[in-house]
């Protein structure tokens, strides 16, 4: 089942800072990658690498808030599973 989520502007911001940032890990980064293919009106979801990188970055300690943003961004747009 597909899932239309779309990341907002502020969730795009965040992501592309975790870009951005030289000290920011590598599932960090995986998951703001994924969170901005979702910006525009594309209909791209969140695959399972990234999803489990953007669960890593979640359960991370030392994840900062925009790290934990973009991955939970990343996240609601993980295709929807059936039932």
């Amino acid at each position: 089942m597909a899932n239309r989520e779309q990341t907002s502007k502020a969730a795009a911001s965040r992501a592309a800072a975790v870009l951005r940032d030289p000290n920011a890990s590598a599932a960090a980064k995986s998951a703001a990658g994924s969170t901005l293919t979702q910006r525009a009106a594309q209909l791209e979801q969140t695959g399972r690498a990234a999803a489990s990188a953007a669960s890593r970055v979640l359960r991370d300690p030392t994840s900062t808030a925009a790290e934990k943003s973009a991955a939970a961004s990343a996240l609601t747009q993980r295709a929807n599973r059936r039932s």
